[in-house]
């Protein structure tokens, strides 16, 4: 699933390309988001946590959410895509750019009173102007829940997926089952600025993996093997090292 810094990579992508620029063609197979976009001005494209929002002249906003095999492509005029056909959800052209939203699942044309509304609930995005102590607050709220699902939580902050999840957790030495009741505040807001560095080099372009999707492999700390195990509702593989993350106070 493309977590923030995926985010936020493709939507500079797309308002390099696409920011300015007329619209000349619109297409979709997707009715609900079947609207009069032919000829307006794209204004702006931004990334809102894992949300990203193509912003058109008028007061219409295009919000899309990649969850799982959702991905916009960049192609010119003519040149051949890197997917099927079958697979394009929407087509925004303008003179020099066109912009393919393949296997798209959440998509919405929302006026921008509309979009707050939907954005509203999502909890600081730690790409923005993050604020610490409202996600250390959020996450309060949860306090009997583990932590390696209070961070997928995009009410707590917004912008942290799987992968990072478990990074963020890797950095800081927390246990993924361990309760929030049992960090104290600072080791959360430690916790979400890490959290937030990591996507910010990420997002960069800099990326490198200690213990996500390594499970059986030595940790590059000490070598330990890497554990996995499954966890929460949706059974989100989470990955951890069991000598430099050890379950202390919580259980799991």
């Amino acid at each position: 699933m493309p977590e923030g810094d995926t985010i936020h990579r493709t939507a500079a992508t797309l308002q390099k390309a696409l920011a300015g620029k007329v619209v000349t063609r619109y297409e979709t197979m997707l009715p609900k988001i079947d609207g009069p976009l032919r000829g307006r001005t794209i204004e702006r494209v931004v990334a809102a946590g894992k949300n990203l929002v193509i912003d058109f002249s008028g007061d219409l906003h295009l919000r899309t959410h990649m969850r799982m095999n959702g991905a916009w492509h960049i192609y010119r005029p003519g040149e051949r895509w890197q997917r099927p056909r079958r697979d394009m959800r929407v087509i925004i052209e303008t003179a020099d750019f066109v912009a393919v939203g393949f296997n798209i699942p959440v998509a919405e044309l929302l006026t921008g009173r509309e979009l707050e509304r939907v954005l509203h609930p999502q909890g600081p995005d730690l790409l923005a102007e993050f604020d610490v102590a409202e996600a250390v607050r959020r996450a309060r709220e949860r306090n009997d829940e583990q932590i390696a699902d209070v961070l997928l939580s995009q009410r707590v902050a917004a912008g942290i997926g799987n992968i990072w999840k478990s990074e963020s957790l890797f950095q800081r030495g927390i246990n993924p089952f361990t309760r929030v009741k049992d960090l104290d505040d600072q080791a959360l807001e430690q916790l979400f600025l890490t959290a937030r560095a990591l996507l910010k080099e990420s997002a960069a372009g800099h990326r490198r993996l200690n213990v996500y999707s390594r499970g059986g492999q030595p940790c590059r700390k000490c070598g330990t093997a890497i554990s996995s195990r499954k966890q929460g509702l949706d059974a989100r593989l989470t990955y951890w090292c069991p000598r430099c993350q050890p379950l202390e106070s919580a259980k799991c």
